[in-house]
């Protein structure tokens, strides 16, 4: 069940609650009674298991075909001297 955090807008008591994704959102402090809003914060992610890293993706057939050998770039003309 999702935590959510709440802070009121009249005496600034700040509070968590456990609350399902079909309940609404509180409206009222339990403190003071004063309007409350929720609090937005950053949420730790951690990715377990293969298929998150661009290694993981790559098929075997494709990983093992080596690289096709660059074609040198031309030289250069050299520019007309100003004579």
């Amino acid at each position: 069940m999702p935590t959510y955090q709440y802070a009121c807008n009249t005496c600034s008591h700040e509070f968590e609650t456990f609350q399902t994704f079909e309940e609404a959102s509180l409206t009222h402090c339990p403190e003071c009674n004063g309007e409350v809003r929720k609090i937005y914060s950053a949420v730790g992610v951690v990715f377990k298991g293969s298929g998150f890293y661009k290694t993981d993706s790559v098929s075997k057939s494709s990983a093992s075909v080596p690289a096709s050998t660059p074609t040198p770039a031309p030289a250069p003309t050299p520019a007309p001297s100003a004579d």
